[in-house]
């Protein structure tokens, strides 16, 4: 034990004549374990050169807020050794002043690395290095440190270039790199719908690599850059006033980049609002701060918020203050007792002599630096009757809740690297720890504070997240800092507000501010860009008809299902198209409907009727069995024409169309029939009668007619079946659902069959047109077959041109008007004879019309029927009784030619005349 004494006192005594001889303070404390810290307690240096021409530093512009996060580190180690976490270890430190230098920073850590002690090299006596703050005095240290493989864990240098493992190995840090607090900066300028924005920046390695992530993030998201100012890191008073007034013009030039984002540093913001706020146009603008000055109120100098306009900040993930606040209470103020800590020896060996000329009545002013927080995190002066405070209020003040948690959490993970690696080794006396050690055993832990579980990632980041803080002015004097009013998340990228009433708060602070180059194009107008200009300069063009945008902003416009919807100019949406289908509401669909049960009750009444008739004479003449199937055939025509209506579906659009087929087909079918049965009872040709006789078949010639239609019905349904269809209309807004035949030739080929059948028809009753007047059905099947032909010529054009739904009602119209042509044409004039004129539905009124007609027919040399009135007027006397004499005088007195013909041909005649009528009666069913 008096050997360890001996050389830490060895060690201090050291550590004093070096850095007396160079002009620099440390603030050590004795531990087994010594902890490197490297704080900005100073915020610059003056660099003289003496007169051997060598350069002199000394440190200037004393922040108390360093101090403070010195001494967080100091509480720290404490912490850690009054809790005897290390068992019988403990901890000590080694605090440098990096005063925001480089070389300066270099320069000191000498005392870190090996030196050489007679003829040995002594190991390094520290073991790992909490600091610096600034990304670029990080960088040059830790390619120093390296060098004695010390690890060292910043607490605040964010550059993404301290990832990089291949060039610094042994570097951590307790924060996230800049690239992410970019994207959470993009992240606030999207929520805000802010695209062009100015962007100001300090040219150091921290600036330019924050700002070209920043850039690279802002173009991903269509968020442009007005004007980029880079300001030099180290200013003098030459190149200062150069580089502000450069930004000061670039901002108040470009009025609608109202948003600006910097990454300088606190001393460079300072100097510029002292510029800028002297212009109105530099005035009321959005400042988004980078975490390297979003807690510095000392930006604003002899300025108010107000003028400035809105400050919102960035800010690493904020610790707990309470347990630091009751350190700092709880210091003692006598400077002799930190005689081991000259920078805070020095702090209340100054505030001790303000204080003492205070109460001597003498005129002192505040110290300057950072501004920290009270216990509400508030940024405040303290009044008292004391105006200056005491000094713990003072130190209090300047404590930032971020630096709490970073440096702390790296003291944890080193006290904890060592936990892990003296757990089975005696590290206070024969197994001394080395510094590869405790970096390997840092990037393995899992450290613990208020709770959670921290861990390095495999690029030694630990990525925490961060605090978005929105300044506000508390009175005229009290500007509160640390207000902060949201949480950004790294593993989610997302922005999370504390509150509803945090969330209110910010957009009544910042929704009316627009920092855009163009106006926003509203949903219904898309992005055109002007040739030459920013992605974030364009003229809004509105959507054509068809077309939609429905965000803000759009880049393009897009179609609509042209089947299913549509949209008007401008629309920020498509609308659903109205289907069109002859409805069952419709007034044409209501008129046709009347048509289809009226024919449907006339045919069913026409089967009563008949049925009820069944042995009169016009109903055997008729040929009743086939009438019969007739009507039926024409019943379902008219049902058919019922699936015409209606929405339809695709059982319904494959059954109308068959159903129509097969039902019109069977009556064309009876109808052509009918024609061959009339054609042949009053045919004399013997041949020909012959031929006739052998093929007049008439249920086998109706089966046959109906097969070939089934056939091609059948095949349309399994090949090429129709379906429902949706179709446009000339109507943008209205699609038609119709039913689609798909096979156009199998519809035709049903349609051209039904012809053909019906022109075979029209020409066998065309032949019998002047049959007796009782046999009549030949002229009304040929009226009837005209009228099919010309309703389904006329259907063709119009059918094509006609729209849906009334395509579909011309069709039932066609149909329709055929169902009842037949039906009229063949039952209305046997229904009305039958009903009205009961005298001519007799055997002796058939009979004497037969007789009427064999009579008017005589037979010229050549064997040709011609047609004779005096010979049907002398066979109707023949019948009738002589009533007077001079009827038979009158006869006598006939010419003689026409007697001598009549003597040479009428026995030939009487003879075919029987016979025709033993014809007639078998044909025409009359009884014998």
């Amino acid at each position: 034990m008096k050997f360890f004494l001996s050389f830490h006192i060895f060690f201090l005594v050291l550590l004093n004549h070096v850095f007396r001889a160079t002009g620099f303070d440390v603030a050590t404390a004795p531990g087994d374990i010594i902890i490197g810290g490297l704080f900005p307690i100073h915020e610059g240096v003056n660099v003289t050169t003496r007169e051997n021409g060598t350069e002199s530093r000394m440190c200037n512009r004393y922040s108390v807020a360093r101090l403070v996060q010195s001494l967080i580190m100091v509480q720290a180690v404490e912490d850690v050794n009054k809790r005897h976490e290390l068992g019988n270890l403990t901890l000590g430190y080694s605090i440098l002043d990096s005063c925001s230098d480089v070389t300066t920073a270099l320069t000191n850590i000498q005392s870190f690395m090996k030196r050489k002690n007679c003829t040995e090299w002594t190991p390094p006596p520290v073991l790992a290095v909490v600091g610096d703050y600034y990304s670029e005095i990080s960088i040059a240290v830790a390619r120093h440190l390296h060098l004695e493989y010390i690890p060292q864990i910043s607490y605040g240098a964010t550059s993404g270039f301290l990832s990089d493992k291949k060039r610094f190995p042994s570097f951590m840090r307790t924060v996230p790199e800049d690239d992410h607090q970019a994207q959470a900066i993009v992240t606030i300028l999207q929520n805000h719908n802010w695209n062009w924005v100015g962007l100001v920046t300090t040219d150091s390695d921290y600036g330019r690599y924050v700002a070209n992530r920043f850039q690279e993030h802002a173009a991903d998201k269509n968020i442009c850059l007005a004007f980029t100012s880079v300001l030099p890191d180290d200013l003098n008073h030459e190149r200062r006033n150069e580089s502000i007034i450069a930004a000061v013009k670039r901002i108040t030039e470009n009025v609608n980049a109202t948003v600006i984002v910097s990454f300088a540093r606190p001393h460079h913001m300072m100097y510029l609002f002292n510029d800028l706020l002297k212009d109105p146009q530099g005035r009321g603008k959005v400042w988004v701060a980078g975490d390297i000055w979003s807690e510095s109120v000392d930006v604003l100098a002899n300025w108010s918020l107000s003028d400035v306009g809105t400050i919102i900040g960035i800010t690493l993930k904020s610790g707990k203050t309470t347990r630091l606040m009751q350190y700092l209470r709880n210091l003692d103020v006598n400077p002799d007792h930190h005689k081991n800590n000259p920078f805070l020896y020095n702090f209340l060996k100054e505030q001790q002599q303000k204080n003492e000329r205070f109460e001597a009545g003498q005129n002192t002013s505040s110290p300057q630096g950072e501004v920290g927080v009270n216990l509400d995190h508030v940024v405040r002066l303290v009044q008292s009757e004391n105006p200056m405070g005491t000094t713990t209020d003072v130190l209090i003040e300047k404590i930032f809740p971020y630096a709490v948690f970073s440096i702390k959490l790296a003291v944890r993970a080193i006290a904890q690297a060592v936990a892990d690696l003296c757990i089975n080794r005696d590290c206070k006396t024969s197994q001394r720890l080395e510094p590869v050690e405790i970096r390997e055993a840092l990037r393995e832990a899992i450290f613990h504070m208020d709770g959670k579980n921290y861990s390095f990632d495999r690029r030694g980041d630990l990525n925490s997240g961060y605090d978005v803080i929105l300044w506000r002015q508390t009175s005229p004097n009290v500007v509160d800092v640390h207000n902060v009013v949201a949480t950004y998340s790294i593993e989610t990228k997302n922005l999370t507000f504390n509150s509803q009433q945090t969330s209110q708060a910010v957009i009544n602070v910042t929704g009316n501010v627009v920092s855009r180059c163009s106006n926003s194009c509203p949903p219904g107008y898309r992005k055109h860009l002007a040739p030459g200009q920013p992605v974030c300069c364009y003229i809004c063009q509105e959507c054509h008809a068809g077309y939609f945008s429905n965000t803000t902003d759009s880049t393009m416009c897009y179609e609509c299902s042209p089947d299913s919807e549509y949209s008007l100019s401008g629309s920020h949406r498509c609308l659903s198209k109205k289907s069109v289908y002859l409805e069952w509401k419709n007034v044409y669909h209501h008129v046709l409907q009347a048509f289809i049960v009226l024919g449907a009750l006339l045919t069913i009444v026409v089967v009563i009727i008949f049925l009820a008739c069944w042995k009169t004479p016009v109903v055997r003449a008729s040929v009743g069995p086939i009438c019969i199937i007739l009507l039926f055939s024409l019943l379902s025509t008219f049902v058919s024409v019922i699936l015409f209506g209606g929405e339809p579906n695709d059982m319904q659009c494959q059954a109308r169309q068959v159903l129509f087929g097969l039902s019109f087909t069977l009556s064309v079918s009876c109808i052509m029939v009918k024609s061959f049965k009339i054609i042949l009872a009053f045919e004399f040709d013997p041949t020909v009668k012959r031929i006739l006789k052998r093929l007049y078949k008439p249920y086998i010639i109706i089966a046959v007619c109906m097969a070939g239609q089934v056939l091609i019905c059948a095949l349309w349904l399994s090949l090429w079946p129709p379906k429902r269809r949706w179709d446009k209309s000339k109507n943008n807004e209205e699609r038609l659902l119709i039913c689609d035949e798909v096979s156009f030739p199998a519809f035709g080929a049903m349609l051209a069959y039904i012809g053909v059948l019906a022109l075979i028809c029209f020409g066998v009753a065309f032949k019998g047109r002047k049959l007796p007047q009782s046999y009549n059905d030949a002229k009304f099947i040929t009226f009837a077959m005209l009228i099919f032909f010309i309703c389904w010529i006329i259907f063709g054009p119009v059918y094509v041109n006609v729209t849906a739904p009334y395509r579909t009602a011309v069709e039932m119209v066609v149909i329709l008007i055929s169902a009842y042509g037949i039906l009229f044409c063949q039952f209305f004039v046997k229904c009305y004879i039958i009903l009205f004129k009961q005298k001519a539905n007799t055997e002796a009124a058939f009979r004497q019309d037969i007789r009427n007609f064999s009579l008017g027919q005589i037979i010229d040399e050549d064997g040709n029927w011609v047609s004779s009135g005096r010979i049907q007027n002398t066979a109707v006397d023949v019948e009738s009784p002589v009533s007077s004499s001079d009827q038979r005088s009158q006869s006598i007195n006939s010419d003689m030619s026409s007697f001598s013909f009549l003597s040479v041909s009428s026995t030939r005649f009487i003879t075919q005349c029987n016979s025709k009528k033993k014809q007639l009666r078998r044909y025409l069913s009359l009884p014998a």
